[in-house]
């Protein structure tokens, strides 16, 4: 909005000072700033409110230290987030690009999922507190997995085809000489030819849509989706939408429910994401801007820098959450802030073409994820071979686990951040280790 009225200003009155809106890292630093503002500042009202309607926190006794201190604490606190990232977004972010719609639809998107969820559990509790019952069942009570699922699958089918089909969603490869093979898949959406100068030699690229992606550690380090199905025979690549599509869904839906596993101790979702919006800063910075995907050797995708004004305001409501989240936790998020975080990472992840470095920035996501498949499977497991259930882990997900070994559940976010911040300078270093 106020991207549009500062462009309109300066196009019409040229008016002193306005052209500074025309500059994406003016705008970024405006996106962090606002949203760092309205976390922290409205955040505090936002609490009171749901402290006043009782919206907190039900514990259950699971025999961790400092868990019952955390009865009634207001929960919901996603609110928050959502609004630091959508807020500046709006105001500060160029709306006609399909990126920044895409994002937004993305935060609003789950965003729902979530606050239903969190919406149905407090309707649980406080029908069971009316019938002087004890609330002890607050992962059934909430919105039912199907559900979520589906929320996440129809979700990844819009992201996939919009991603597939829409002529705006393009990057830029060098015209292949006559003799030279071609994918089937990339289809020419600007007949019009861009030359640019790469180390003294002018080079002629063309704008197309592709699914392609980047594979990390490999020189020649890009890979076309169609090729999972060339083995079916020649027609087969139009039926790679399908694959592609299924791929997004998947990833969408591993993320996001993998950052709502995270989130189990003070502060270590709200860090985590914050640091992972770090890493997916630079690779929109680098892949958005024709020098420096040309010296990195990367793709350029055009219009991909005006995602910089929403990760901005990402990385800004985060670290402005954690001024309540951090320990001793005055909010928590609830599904409603960790289900729109995990799904914004891994769209960001796959409109950036870097979705296969997700397993390594989203490390804890994965090992937390991964913890509780493996306690569970082995648990059935044991189970039906012994008849008496065994686990792995003194409790999933992982950060329990710690947490039952006596670990202050503070030093264990801590390090789970730190952990993350290792994984995402080696993920940058991915773009020149081939």
């Amino acid at each position: 909005m106020l991207y549009s009225l500062f462009t309109w200003l300066k196009q019409e009155f040229n008016i002193s000072g306005a052209g500074l809106f025309q500059y994406i890292t003016f705008r970024a630093a405006l996106a962090i700033i606002l949203s760092l503002l309205i976390a922290t500042v409205y955040g505090k009202r936002i609490i009171n409110f749901l402290r006043r309607k009782q919206i907190g926190e039900t514990v259950r006794d699971l025999g961790l230290a400092g868990e019952q201190q955390k009865k009634g604490t207001p929960t919901m606190g996603g609110i928050i987030i959502l609004l630091a990232i959508i807020i500046p977004t709006l105001l500060l972010a160029d709306l006609h690009k399909v990126y920044v719609r895409l994002m937004l639809l993305c935060t609003v998107w789950l965003g729902i999922i979530g606050f239903l969820d969190d919406y149905l559990k407090l309707k649980a509790r406080k029908k069971a507190q009316q019938a002087g019952e004890n609330y002890k069942k607050k992962n059934k009570d909430g919105l039912a997995g199907t559900a979520k699922i589906i929320g996440q699958v129809g979700l990844g089918i819009i992201i996939g085809a919009t991603l597939y089909f829409n002529n705006n969603v393009t990057m830029e490869r060098e015209v292949v000489p006559s003799n030279g093979k071609i994918d089937k898949t990339v289809r020419v959406t600007n007949d019009q030819q861009v030359v640019r100068e790469v180390n003294g030699v002018e080079q002629k690229y063309v704008r197309v849509n592709a699914p392609i992606t980047t594979i990390p550690f490999v020189k020649n380090h890009e890979f076309n989706y169609e090729r999972l199905i060339s083995w079916l025979g020649d027609g087969a690549e139009k039926y790679t939408w399908i694959i592609y599509i299924l791929v997004v869904t998947f990833i969408i839906t591993a993320v996001s429910n993998g950052a709502n596993i995270t989130d189990g101790l003070d502060g270590l979702a709200a860090g985590v994401s914050a640091i992972i919006g770090m890493v997916l800063g630079v690779l929109v910075y680098v892949s958005g801007n024709y020098q420096m995907a040309g010296y990195l050797n990367i793709m350029y995708i055009p219009n991909l820098g005006e995602l910089s004004i929403f990760i901005s305001a990402f990385i800004g409501g985060c670290i402005g959450f954690l001024w309540y989240n951090a320990y001793p936790a005055q909010v928590f998020m609830g599904d409603t802030g960790s289900l729109a975080l995990g799904g914004i990472i891994a769209s960001l992840a796959i409109i950036v073409r870097k979705e296969l470095l997700i397993p390594i920035f989203c490390g804890v996501f994965l090992v937390e994820n991964l913890s509780v498949i493996i306690q569970v499977t082995y648990f059935k497991y044991t189970k039906k071979k012994y008849g008496e259930g065994k686990r792995i882990f003194l409790m999933s997900p992982l950060h329990h686990h710690y947490q039952k070994k006596g670990f202050h559940e503070n030093k264990i976010a801590i390090r789970f951040w730190i952990i993350t911040l290792i994984l995402v300078v080696f993920s940058i270093a991915t773009l020149k280790i081939r």
